[in-house]
């Protein structure tokens, strides 16, 4: 009889013991009883028989993990503090049924390939002398035509590689590009497709005829067996990290524990890239545009909103027959209700944070926990009738529009308006073919889509975003208005207006990132990332007291190791939403030059009312 821990898919349980009368491999997959009821679990290790009674596995599957795969969830249940089962969750297995059918195959020959400029090869020749580095270049310098040059030499190589992506990046006009030079050998991998088409992907990586997966940050755990290259492009998109659910993973380090792990480089890419990757990677510096290019930057310090002077320059680009996209970012103008008498917000009742008002259905909406209810007549507070909204959202901006300029075409695009794939597709479509003149959206307009005639890039808001609570507001803030920025100017002449009254700071740096990044780094000296490393502890619970003496609990274990190595505490308390989805939240900030103490501390603290969140990008 042999004995086996089983780790349960997708399941926050700690491995249990099985028998079985045949001999598993690791990290193949089971079925097994659980509570009265079957469930799939891995075998992660053959063990003694216990001194109590076990239960028999049922069925051996067919089915397994790759390599990459078991040392990658081992990882992850590690570096993130979550049961392994957990992390084994976040990954397709490799289906050996459909491995057994596989032929000898041999390396492709893909003749298809990008012109490439001195510049450019260059970059092509980095890549292939460092396994992993930074490919830092401007809008528009040619970042992609190496991409696809480097895809070419592995796939023609016998070998498979992953691109990965923002999913909002994954845009029809990106599959077409790759497919023009890989035909069918390319798959698009996101969270919107359907059972059925993953099941079709799934089955053409395993006979070859997948080589190329274009991926959002779940195409990390695809079973690639020959996987030789990985691409991160706008590597410092904060949506790589997984801020939703456990394990908070960031798709972009995970990358570069594989790199360290397997024969596997790493090409990270962006204009804009995090200070974290440029102060560790070796760097690639792409510079100028493939299009001739020139940007006049116009600032205006009016308060958000549809200003004397925005309107001007809507006038001057639509009469000069040209395209206009407005950015206003969703995080710092969200609109929401407030009563003029007592100056009471409308808050969610499950949250400690104002609802926004969504004016086409007449709702207020909380951004966290989805809560809807019908706008209020009265103040709860104190029963005045008088309330008034705050701050502009993309639907009254739409609206200040289309009473302005009454013959253009405006629509909006952000993520209330686009909620599904062949919305973005036509939305993108209609602008690209000139049917919509100007184009209002919150910050998925700044990601890399092409757009040919756009005349005017209005960035709007941005103060609140730099004054965020968050030592990293500086960077992404600048990040954001250099995207939107990269938008204009394609062929010619383009006009960015931002709206701000921190001029200073975007006179400095909006053309100039990597001054930015060198003025920046000794600020974060000693005290952030890159230079240092960060664990957010959040405590909570349906009960206020209960939540804040987990905490102290908490801090009085932490203090005790803070003794025995070189942990500091920044701070702790309330969070900055102490209430969400009806639970009261308490927080824990450390600071360490090594993640080692960080996450001994985070195996102190684990337990069912904290969530651990080491390398965090989100302080509320």
């Amino acid at each position: 009889m042999f004995y086996y821990e089983i780790a349960f898919n997708g399941l926050n349980l700690a491995p249990l013991t099985y028998h079985s009368s045949q001999k598993i491999e690791i990290f193949r997959a089971v079925s097994a009883p659980l509570n009265k009821k079957q469930a799939i679990g891995y075998v992660i290790k053959e063990c003694e028989k216990p001194n109590f009674k076990t239960l028999e596995i049922l069925e051996i599957l067919d089915i397994r993990l790759t390599p990459a795969q078991a040392q990658m969830a081992n990882f992850i249940a590690h570096y993130y503090t979550c049961e392994l089962g957990v992390a084994l969750g976040l990954f397709e297995p490799e289906d050996l049924s459909l491995v057994c059918e596989q032929k000898e195959r041999n390396p492709a020959n893909f003749t298809a390939a990008p012109q490439l400029n001195e510049a450019q090869q260059n970059a092509l020749a980095f890549i292939n002398s460092h396994k992993t580095g930074l490919l830092f270049g401007d809008t528009g310098s040619g970042k992609s035509e190496v991409y696809i040059s480097k895809i070419r030499e592995v796939l023609n190589s016998g070998d498979q590689a992953l691109f990965l992506m923002p999913e909002i990046s994954l845009t029809p006009q990106m599959q077409k590009r790759l497919e023009g030079f890989f035909g069918e050998a390319v798959a698009i991998w996101h969270s919107k497709i359907t059972a059925k088409k993953k099941g079709e992907i799934l089955a053409n990586i395993a006979n070859g005829k997948v080589l190329l997966i274009a991926g959002a940050r779940s195409a990390l755990f695809l079973p690639l067996t020959r996987l030789k290259l990985i691409i991160v492009d706008e590597e410092h998109d904060d949506s790589y990290k997984n801020t939703g659910s456990r394990p908070h993973y960031n798709a972009r380090d995970l990358a570069l524990f594989l790199s360290s792990k397997f024969d596997i480089g790493v090409v990270l890419g962006s204009a804009t890239p995090s200070l974290t990757s440029f102060h560790k990677q070796d760097i690639f510096r792409l510079r100028g545009t493939f299009f001739r290019s020139q940007k006049i930057y116009i600032f205006d310090e009016s308060e958000t909103g549809l200003s004397q002077s925005l309107k001007r320059e809507i006038e001057l680009c639509l009469a000069s027959k040209k395209q206009a996209v407005i950015c206003l970012p969703t995080r710092a103008n969200f609109k929401y209700l407030v009563c003029k008498n007592c100056g009471e917000t409308i808050k969610c009742p499950f949250c400690s944070v104002g609802m926004s008002f969504y004016k086409k259905q007449n709702v207020l909406k909380c951004q966290y926990c989805e809560y809807k209810m019908p706008v209020p007549k009265t103040c709860d507070k104190c029963g005045s009738e008088m309330i008034e909204a705050k701050k502009i959202g993309t639907s009254e901006l739409l609206e200040q529009l289309q009473g302005e300029f009454a013959n253009a075409r405006i629509a909006k695009f952000d993520r209330d308006e686009i909620t599904t794939q062949n919305k973005l597709v036509r939305a993108l479509k209609e602008f690209n073919d000139g049917k919509i003149d100007i184009l209002v959206g919150t910050q998925m307009l700044s990601k890399g889509h092409d757009y040919h005639s756009v005349g005017l890039a209005v960035i709007m808001g941005v103060d609140e975003l730099l004054n965020y609570p968050d030592f990293r507001a500086r960077e992404k803030t600048l990040a954001l208005a250099m995207q939107v920025a990269g938008r204009t100017g394609r062929n010619g002449v383009g006009r960015v207006l931002v709206q701000s009254r921190t001029r200073e700071f975007f006179e400095n740096y909006i053309e100039n990132y990597d001054k930015f990044l060198s003025d920046e780094l000794p600020f974060r000296q000693g005290l952030y990332p890159p230079f240092m490393r960060l664990l957010r502890i959040v405590i909570s619970h349906k009960n206020d007291a209960t939540a804040k003496n987990a905490m102290n609990e908490s801090l009085a274990k932490i203090k005790i190791l803070e003794q025995k190595t070189k942990l500091c505490i920044v701070g702790y308390g309330k969070c900055a939403i102490e209430y969400l989805g009806s639970k009261f939240r308490y927080e824990i900030l450390l600071r360490a030059s090594s993640h080692v103490p960080l996450l001994m501390a985070a195996d102190l603290c684990a337990s069912e009312f904290t969530d651990i969140d080491i390398d965090p990008v989100n302080f509320s």
